[in-house]
């Protein structure tokens, strides 16, 4: 018997939605950060066994959205309930219980799909406060199943893909064994650059930046791929920070995305930077379509 299926990762930011999948798959293919709102893109990723194949798909947190990109992530999150055989919601263990959950809540009223309530970053919290927490939540849907886990140090992991197992269909592989996602390099590679941005800078900067790769070419006579890569940040204030003094802030971004990127690629990389102003991009539609998002 060969079961195979979609898994919706959905939750509040900074759930650790990413760094369970990470887990899962055994390889880094969604960045994560200590800060929330770091997913904006619905990412596949995808583990294979001899018995099955298990597609997750990791999606931006679900929030009250108030500018066109933060609805565009919404948005993104949201699409999954209609294309998944089941969902999995993340529960930061110790966050309480507000109104971004009750929006979430809300949406899982209107689908039939099963759910698993999946209260994640256990560690930071004791036995007491975690029961209390479960008894508090469990009457908010019909969930599946309720399992505490920590994804950074994978405990109870494996209890929660064995309760996955049991829920997905029968089914064909859908992907090639060697598939872990549906992303291209050239998106991978954007997604690193911006983590280290998000990990470097404070404050509104992380959130002002757009990564744009102009090219990326294979230099087999030199062995390497040598990347070219636009951050686009909304102000000149922001482009300052970006550059930093004398370019040193860039130069420690590149060096720091330089390096996962050969870590991830497994060849020498070549990484070149420019920083491009594209004012209020946030909030602009048009703009929006042209980096890569596209406001619903």
């Amino acid at each position: 018997m060969f079961k195979s299926g979609f898994v919706g990762i959905i939750g509040k930011p900074n759930a650790g939605k990413s760094t369970l999948m990470n887990f899962v798959v055994g390889e880094k293919i969604a960045i994560t950060t200590r800060k929330p709102q770091t997913t904006r893109n619905r990412i596949m990723g995808i583990r294979n066994t001899e018995t099955g194949q298990f597609i997750f798909l990791d999606t931006p947190g679900i929030h009250k959205a108030r500018t066109p990109l933060n609805r565009q992530m919404v948005s993104a999150a949201m699409s999954v309930f209609s294309d998944v055989n089941m969902l999995l919601l993340l529960i930061d263990a110790g966050t309480h219980i507000g109104e971004d959950d009750n929006l979430i809540v809300k949406a899982l009223k209107e689908t039939k799909i099963p759910v698993v309530l999946v209260i994640n970053k256990i560690d930071l919290i004791d036995r007491e406060k975690l029961l209390l927490l479960i008894d508090n939540i469990r009457h908010l849907h019909a969930f599946k199943e309720i399992i505490p886990i920590c994804a950074l140090k994978g405990f109870n992991v494996d209890r929660l893909l064995d309760i996955i197992w049991d829920i997905l269909p029968e089914g064909p592989q859908y992907f090639p064994d060697d598939m872990i996602t549906d992303r291209s390099e050239r998106f991978l590679a954007a997604e690193i650059i911006r983590e280290k941005i998000t990990i470097l800078t404070h404050k509104e900067v992380p959130y002002s930046t757009a990564i744009v790769i102009e090219s990326f070419k294979e230099d087999e006579t030199k062995g390497l791929i040598h990347i070219q890569a636009t951050v686009n940040v909304e102000k000149d204030s922001q482009k300052g920070i970006i550059i930093g003094k004398r370019g040193s802030m860039l130069k420690k971004i590149g060096t720091a995305a330089r390096l996962e990127m050969e870590k991830f690629l497994g060849t020498k990389i070549y990484l070149e930077l420019f920083v491009r102003v594209q004012k209020d991009w946030t909030q602009n539609s048009r703009m929006l379509g042209e980096l890569g998002y596209q406001d619903e």
